[in-house]
């Protein structure tokens, strides 16, 4: 049964992903199958800007790819967004996804942890998920938690300087506590 994305007063989901280190041994799947048989969407397709202005690492020509095509297959219309965020940049779309934003062009630079938002883009998108829009933000650790920061406490979240870790929900096998397992079973994931 295909998942919904409502549009909501306020809707942020913080995704703590991966180690910065172990960032080259992820790739999308290029066999991934995005098919969606029944689309949730055939008519009034939501539309979704995704993020690519702020020298993001994730897009969707990239790692990304399977997640922007299973969108299309289910009904949403999705657009790609190359500039700063602004009140009329916003208020056409449903939702906003931002993935790995950096405050500069290479993760290895000086600046990658500083802001990669100024203050106006983050005072419109606030104002744009108060009027309803929805956002979905995903951010790997420093330097991407760190660049996010200034729209994460906008929206009265705070970011960490580091990795997630919890020992009662980990990967038992991997024996890493910073791999999560999601799950029904142990109540982190729930019904949409």
């Amino acid at each position: 049964m295909p998942v919904r994305f409502k549009p909501l007063a306020f809707c942020l989901l913080l995704v703590v992903l991966i180690g910065v280190n172990a960032r080259s041994q992820h790739v999308a799947d290029p066999h991934f199958n995005a098919r969606v048989d029944t689309p949730a969407f055939t008519k009034n397709f939501p539309r979704v800007l995704f993020d690519e202005a702020h020298f993001n690492t994730e897009t969707t020509s990239g790692r990304y790819k399977p997640f922007a095509d299973l969108l299309f297959s289910d009904g949403y219309h999705l657009a790609v967004n190359r500039k700063p965020f602004t009140k009329e940049s916003l208020q056409t779309f449903k939702i906003l996804i931002i993935v790995n934003p950096l405050g500069a062009e290479d993760a290895e630079e000086d600046g990658a942890a500083g802001p990669a938002f100024t203050a106006e883009e983050c005072e419109q998108v606030f104002n744009w998920i108060r009027g309803g829009g929805a956002l979905l933000l995903a951010v790997d650790p420093t330097p991407h938690g760190p660049a996010a920061e200034m729209l994460a406490t906008k929206l009265s979240v705070e970011m960490g300087k580091s990795s997630t870790s919890d020992t009662a929900n980990s990967d038992k096998e991997a024996g890493d506590p910073t791999r999560m397992v999601y799950s029904r079973e142990n109540h982190l994931l729930g019904d949409h």
